[in-house]
């Protein structure tokens, strides 16, 4: 029962994560556009990075390869999309409660994938191929 649980934990983190690298990609423009409207500089930079990351980290996931790297990057991409892009403490009173939501919605996203971290892919996965004998 934990494999087919951890798989289902992978799965569905990678529900997360892969659509919207998939949207960034699509709307890559809208995407550069909101990143540099929050200051952050190399937007494009960013934008391209953000892809990256949330389409690697979810085909990693889902296959369960370097599962512990992904997650471990996939965590600190959320906590860092979260400070800029989720900061309840700074926003207008009217999107506060909905930034506060989502900004404790990746944290408890950050938790699964930090589970991840720790237990690692499980053994239904690549990893636990490469471990065989």
């Amino acid at each position: 029962m934990n494999n087919a649980l951890n798989l289902m934990g992978r799965l569905l983190l990678a529900a997360l994560f892969l659509p919207a690298g998939l949207s960034k990609l699509s709307g890559f423009e809208g995407t550069v556009a909101y990143i540099g409207s929050v200051g952050l500089p190399f937007a494009s930079v960013a934008a391209a990075a953000a892809v990256a990351v949330e389409i690697l980290g979810s085909v990693a996931l889902i296959v369960g390869f370097q599962t512990r790297i992904a997650a471990a990057v996939l965590a600190v991409f959320t906590l860092v999309a979260s400070v800029f892009f989720h900061a309840f403490w700074a926003a207008a009173p009217e999107q506060a409660f909905m930034q506060q939501l989502l900004f404790f919605k990746n944290v408890g996203v950050m938790g699964g994938l930090l589970l991840l971290v720790s237990s690692g892919a499980g053994a239904w996965s690549l990893d636990a191929k490469k471990e065989a004998p």
